[in-house]
């Protein structure tokens, strides 16, 4: 098991799992929560399979809170500030991207007001712009909309520089915006290599795992890809059909790609800098905290499986690119018994 890799858990798994058919939530009781409450209840579920939490500004976290929440954290740290715009009705047709002047200036205040929140905390930022895009053909100016988009980011994270800490780009193709302009990894290094050349060097990439199944990105392969360029920033952990953004339990479907993406963490080290394993689950209709603590432990037994597979050997054999011989040392890491000769 990898022990240096720590764990945070979005507070927004414990919700009342709202849907656009069921508005009120499949849990609406969550719904009258506080976010310490919220809190509170991951605290006294998770223990210390949890190290750290994170949280939407403003909605979730905010200044008003701060000290409540700090209370039910008991111990535990916020890592990560995540921006709040797709909540906000006012960004409903783009907030940072917009080309309406009142609009973009009043998504910019906000994201550099959680920027500086989040860099007082010592907190890293995750900008997800899920409302940046558009819905219908000639609806939008695209190069105009990436320009505003690319812009407010670089902002965002001069902000963050100042505090000596990161942002964390986080892609997804569709949902709230049916065309979210950062919608591949593609694109996301389009965004990250844009910066570079203005010298703006602290963006890395948050690795969605259901939002890279979506769009048929193998995760190991993104893994691997993004440690080389120095990309390779936070992880948020889940899984689903590949369909739509399920945030289902860890190692639920996608497990064999699930126990790739751990040797590939493993190569790279991931965690020894202080990296984390963030959780990002949704359980619709499951109990909240025994969903994530399921996804804890299921990440832990398939870590372990990682660490059983023979490297020297798998390095030797992907040399030749021996698929049948690389599934013997995987299958062997899960307990199968090799036939006798």
């Amino acid at each position: 098991m990898n022990t240096a890799l720590k764990t945070s858990l979005g507070i927004w798994a414990l919700g009342p799992m709202v849907t656009r058919f069921v508005p009120s939530g499949y849990q609406p009781q969550a719904a009258e929560e506080t976010t310490a409450e919220k809190v509170a209840r991951a605290v006294a579920g998770l223990g210390d399979l949890m190290d750290d939490y994170e949280f939407h500004y403003p909605g979730e976290l905010n200044a008003d809170n701060l000290e409540e929440v700090r209370r039910a954290l008991d111990g535990h740290g916020i890592y990560a500030v995540c921006s709040g715009l797709h909540t906000d009705p006012q960004f409903g047709k783009g907030g940072l991207s917009s080309p309406n002047p009142a609009t973009r200036k009043a998504a910019l205040d906000i994201t550099l007001e959680a920027a500086e929140f989040a860099g007082e905390l010592g907190a890293h930022f995750i900008i997800w712009p899920g409302i940046e895009g558009y819905n219908y053909p000639f609806q939008t100016d695209y190069a105009g909309d990436w320009e505003r988009l690319i812009d407010g980011i670089g902002q965002a994270a001069q902000v963050m520089a100042r505090h000596d800490r990161k942002v964390f780009l986080e892609h997804k193709n569709s949902e709230p915006a049916m065309k979210i302009l950062m919608r591949n990894i593609g694109m996301t290094l389009h965004v990250i290599h844009t910066l570079r050349g203005r010298g703006i060097d602290n963006i890395q990439v948050n690795m969605d795992w259901q939002h890279l199944i979506m769009n048929g990105e193998h995760l190991p392969e993104y893994a691997a890809m993004l440690n080389a360029q120095g990309l390779l920033g936070h992880q948020h952990a889940n899984s689903g059909w590949g369909t739509f953004d399920d945030d289902n339990m860890v190692g639920a479907t996608a497990f064999m790609e699930t126990v790739e993406l751990a040797l590939e963490l493993r190569r790279a080290g991931y965690g020894d800098a202080g990296e984390r394993l963030g959780f990002d689950l949704y359980p619709y209709t499951e109990d909240h905290v025994a969903a994530v603590r399921r996804s804890v432990l299921q990440w832990r037994f398939i870590d372990g499986v990682a660490s059983r597979i023979d490297e020297e050997k798998l390095r030797e054999i992907q040399a030749r690119k021996d698929a049948v011989a690389a599934y013997e040392l995987v299958y062997a890491a899960l307990g199968a018994v090799a036939p006798a000769a």
